[in-house]
């Protein structure tokens, strides 16, 4: 078995070289792509992703009534390419094909070209690769679709090369044919969008009401999740192989509550051998986005802040419910990354993402290491430990070049000391010395560029799991930046109403049109703001969830079919351009967890603090409204199972009250086991007034009897009954294992 060494890395010291090593490279305007003279209708775009391709000589529109009333007064088809400034192959393709004059001369004289960011119009790319996938069996960025005037898909793909290869017919034919096709076939293709138009409704209007909802359903969740599971090398099915998150977290839940032993090792297993994995950063922290093997070893080198917070709350759990150090040190280190490469100090927020590659010749070669390289900058003593510890060879993993090694702990720390012939606890000294050393050399290098833009979900995401790191791993500045950052997404993105923008800020511009929020913008900041009242006891982060979940409630529950949609109710029916008409119903997590369970979850957190009945209703008619065809989609839909697991079981909420030591061990104590159902709050006496209190713990606490001693004390309440107040530890724990479902 593969063990972490238990020293922790100095941060501080791994900071100032990342920090070094992005100021590097973020001094470079545009990512990736030569800057000739002339520019496009890009120029004044606010993505990252589309700034990179305002030099090129295609004539992008960013997506807008203004492209699409050009196509219709020319009667010109629409050329849509979506992709994300941190996509190796959406810069490949801009390179080989939008770059080339004589491409781009076509793409100009026959269509409209319209370029769209992924991250900033998640709206358009989910609802365009439904439309991708209806066509050709597949999705994924660049997505290339051929839309009519009015939006509508015909045709499409992902990468499209240049010349003819890869079995791939090249863009300049793609382009000619759909020139040809839209002039001299015109009904074939205006039938063609009918059809996928259909197939795109279809695919994202389903729901189903099953029986009554019941545990049954989620045992069927677990056991197809079960049935995928890599017991070898942790994770579920082959290559490639992603995290899951919310499958991972559905597990530990499983397995806290019932003592599910196969559930319990397949969330563990697979927390190891991702961390033990090249899809881990082993020198400064943090995750890629997933690995094209099954073994976790030769990663996708781009890192996504959303996979970083859900799988820093995955390890945050394991460690409450097993106390394992591994999982303590993981969670530390995703955050030591966070906080030295993802995060405004200054102002708070959370960028988005680091890119994989520095230049188009490259795949990840920032990350990884010749034998060579290591060598030169450790020691021999060093370098024959790390080289084992690490699997630094002649010949290495990647296939552009041979030389180059992923970092990946292919034995543990133990194996490679006696291999090296030291004691364990001199490897674990040259080992820190040997990390300190490569992360210092590897900060010479040109950074991956990051996109500083700040978006509200993701960030609110983050926001919930740096709270829940806080508390749980006593790490006060992670709840301070935590709080700093959402009090700048309040301020920034919401009106205090009902209008949630779903960009807080640009990494470049101050002044870019605001982009509505979707639903997962609003159920992710409700979460966030319920979190920071956990955290504070501030009733402003309370009264704001409350405020936010009626906005989304007002804005985006469908009440005909009892299910939210992604986009405001009223404007999926007003008219919209192309694909956007569709009214998606988001289920399945993919790759972030679907609006749906999100906001359903918000909602049941909310109804016992509030005592809101409506909450619950509406939580039960959406969860009822899919459950007929959920257990169909197996590993996609782990947010939903958590979720229905929250809804079946009483809520356990653990009131701790006291502001001295004594009530920090209360706290420690009702927190230790994760499940999803649980709350721990803490309050100081002073809060204990009804006013400074939530609705439905305003008609309880300030009730209670206190304990004679006049010490901390906590408060135990499971469904709508509450045990006496207890200030004995050891009765805190026989109280909360009176509850089983705890």
């Amino acid at each position: 078995m593969v063990t972490r060494m238990s020293t922790p890395i100095r941060c501080r010291a791994r900071c100032v070289m990342l920090e070094t090593g992005y100021k590097k490279y973020t001094q470079l305007d545009t990512p990736m792509l030569e800057q000739p003279i002339s520019t496009n209708p890009l120029e004044h775009a606010a993505s990252s992703y589309l700034r990179s391709a305002r030099h090129q000589p295609v004539q992008w529109y960013p997506w807008g009534e203004e492209a699409f009333a050009r196509a219709v007064a020319e009667d010109k088809p629409v050329l849509l390419d979506i992709g994300a400034v941190w996509c190796h192959w959406c810069h490949v393709m801009d390179r080989e094909s939008y770059e080339n004059p004589e491409i781009a001369a076509i793409l100009n004289e026959h269509f409209i070209a319209v370029k769209v960011d992924r991250d900033e119009r998640p709206d358009v790319d989910a609802r365009y690769q439904a439309a991708v996938s209806a066509i050709s069996g597949q999705g994924g960025w660049p997505l290339t679709a051929f839309l009519t005037p009015d939006g509508r898909p015909f045709f499409g793909g992902t990468y499209f090369p240049a010349e003819e290869r890869y079995g791939r017919p090249g863009m300049k034919r793609v382009l000619l044919t759909m020139a040809d096709s839209w002039r001299t076939r015109r009904e074939e293709v205006l039938e063609s969008a009918a059809s996928v138009m259909a197939a795109v409704e279809q695919n994202e209007n389903f729901s189903g009401r099953g029986t009554a909802l019941s545990f049954d359903l989620t045992d069927k969740i677990v056991a197809s999740i079960l049935k995928q599971f890599d017991a070898r090398h942790g994770g579920f099915g082959s290559q490639p192989k992603f995290p899951h998150p919310a499958a991972l977290d559905l597990l530990l839940d499983v397995a806290v509550r019932t003592g599910s032993e196969q559930a319990r090792d397949a969330a563990l297993l697979t927390l190891r051998r991702m961390r033990a994995g090249g899809v881990y950063d082993q020198l400064a922290g943090g995750f890629h986005r997933y690995s094209v093997d099954e073994r976790w070893v030769v990663p996708h080198f781009e890192k996504m802040l959303y996979d970083n917070s859900e799988l820093l709350r995955c390890y945050i759990h394991a460690y409450q419910s097993f106390v394992e150090p591994e999982f303590a040190q993981t969670a530390q280190e995703i955050i030591a990354w966070l906080d030295c490469t993802m995060t405004d100090r200054a102002h708070g927020g959370f960028f988005s993402s680091q890119d994989a590659d520095i230049n188009l010749e490259d795949d990840g070669d920032y990350f990884t290491w010749t034998r060579d390289e290591a060598r030169a900058v450790l020691t021999d003593r060093e370098f024959s430990l790390a080289a084992r510890y690490w699997d630094i060879g002649e010949l290495g993993d990647m296939h552009h070049n041979p030389r180059k090694n992923v970092l990946h702990m292919r034995f543990s720390l133990e194996d490679a000391a006696r291999e090296s012939g030291v004691s364990p606890e001199d490897a674990r000294k040259l080992l820190v010395a040997a990390q300190q050393k490569l992360l210092a050399a590897r900060a010479q290098r040109p950074t991956p560029f990051i996109d500083r833009t700040l978006y509200t979900g993701w960030n609110a995401m983050a926001i919930t799991a740096y709270l829940e790191a806080g508390r749980v791993l006593r790490v006060p500045a992670a709840r301070d930046f935590a709080l700093k950052s959402l009090d700048r997404l309040l301020a920034q993105a919401w009106d205090g109403g009902q209008e949630l923008a779903h960009v807080i800020a640009y990494a470049e511009s101050s002044s870019a049109p605001r982009i509505a929020g979707t639903l997962e913008d609003y159920a992710f900041t409700i979460h966030a703001c319920i979190d920071a009242w956990l955290a504070t006891g501030a009733m402003e982060y309370y009264r704001s969830a409350c405020k936010l979940a009626d906005a989304m409630i007002a804005l985006f529950l469908d009440r005909t079919a009892s299910v939210f949609l992604d986009l405001p109710v009223e404007r999926a029916q007003s008219a919209s351009i192309g694909a956007l008409v569709a009214r998606r119903r988001p289920l399945q997590d993919a790759p972030t967890p679907a609006g749906n369970p999100v906001a359903v979850a918000a909602l049941l957190r909310l109804e016992p603090l509030s005592g809101r009945a409506e909450y619950r209703e509406i939580a039960e008619d959406v969860l009822e409204a899919f459950a007929g065809i959920v257990e169909h989609f197996g590993l996609y839909v782990g947010t939903y199972a958590l979720t229905l697991n929250r809804f079946l079981l009483d809520p356990l909420q653990v009131v701790v009250v006291g502001d001295e030591e004594s009530a920090s061990r209360l706290e420690a104590l009702a927190t230790a086991r994760f499940a999803v159902n649980k709350t721990v709050i803490r309050l100081q006496a002073r809060q204990l007034l009804a006013e400074t209190l939530p609705e439905a713990l305003a008609q309880t606490i300030p009730q209670v009897a206190l304990p004679s001693s006049g010490a901390a004390w906590a408060l135990v309440c499971r469904g709508r009954t509450c045990l006496p107040p207890i200030d004995n530890p050891d009765q805190l724990l026989d109280a909360l294992e009176m509850n089983p479902e705890a």
